[in-house]
């Protein structure tokens, strides 16, 4: 079985009416191991009520929890979720915390570089001492997939840049790309702009989520598009982590550039009408609602 490695935040995404397990490394973690994937974490939480309620989460989800580290200075990660766009869900993300202070640790290399993928986002990068074991780590892994995830403030070009030139696939939304563009002076028109991106870092595959206009992908097959599944949302935190673990998913099984796309979009799209991050599901969940093996 393929093993994956997520790096990165930990949290509670803290709702108006309740707080639900969340970061997205944590998020694609467990929609991996929803479909069957050997998915395992590198992270941090506090040694506080928060903290334990995590790490009983992950052991519920089947996430290995021995390479979470547990810290006595710094609390569990707290985001506050505003979502009175449910399209368009705006976090107010606490520093520090303890997912800022990743330690590199005996048995962290060995368990990166014999993973067959290392996914790993922006957030992370925040804080020196995190950013610092992310780097060790993008040094040994054989895989790179960077979840670009921009989320103001915690991030700038120079690191962002950095990160997308450790990667092999890179995935971002439609904002992240038009601030990439931006910073490059590349077009505005999406096709052109993913080529300029691709070719800039010389990636594998490239592929953007459009929200309620589906998602592109540009890979060595070409330009592949999907349109969006029609979905009464209960709101939107999670889609793009199972839209991203989907991929994968279906990647690894050497599935068509199309058929990949189409799953994708649905698995985003089925996590859409959940509430939170991380409901339970398996492939023939997505398959049976959203008929996506006829679709693609």
């Amino acid at each position: 079985m393929k093993k994956i490695t997520c790096f990165g935040e930990i949290l509670w995404d803290v709702l108006p009416t309740s707080k639900q397990p969340g970061g997205a490394p944590m998020n694609v973690a467990a929609d991996l191991r929803n479909f069957g994937l050997n998915a395992q974490l590198i992270s941090a939480v506090g040694h506080d009520a928060l903290g334990r309620e995590l790490l009983n989460f992950l052991e519920q989800k089947a996430i290995p929890t021995d390479l979470v580290q547990v810290s006595d200075t710094y609390p569990t990660g707290v985001a506050q979720a505003n979502v009175s766009d449910s399209n368009d869900v705006v976090y107010t993300i606490v520093q520090p915390v303890a997912w800022d202070y990743i330690q590199l640790q005996p048995g962290m290399i060995e368990a990166v570089q014999q993973s067959d993928l290392f996914i790993y986002g922006s957030l992370a990068a925040r804080s020196s001492r995190t950013y610092e074991t992310l780097r060790e780590l993008l040094d040994v892994a054989p895989r790179k997939i960077f979840d670009v995830n921009l989320r103001a403030p915690h991030y700038d070009r120079e690191t962002v840049d950095e990160l997308m030139h450790q990667a092999d696939i890179a995935k971002l939304n439609e904002h992240e790309i038009l601030e990439l563009s931006d910073w490059y002076g590349y077009d505005l028109d999406l096709q052109r702009a993913m080529r300029q991106i691709r070719d800039r870092f010389n990636l594998e595959a490239l592929c953007v989520t459009l929200g309620d206009d589906g998602a592109i992908l540009l890979d060595a097959a070409g330009f592949t598009r999907q349109e969006s599944f029609p979905i009464d949302v209960e709101d939107t935190i999670g889609c793009g982590d199972a839209f991203l673990a989907a991929y994968i998913h279906k990647t690894l099984q050497g599935e068509t550039p199309q058929k990949t796309l189409a799953f994708a979009c649905a698995a985003g799209a089925y996590v859409g009408t959940q509430p939170g991050a991380t409901p339970s599901f398996t492939e023939q969940t997505i398959l049976r609602q959203y008929n996506v093996a006829s679709a693609a």
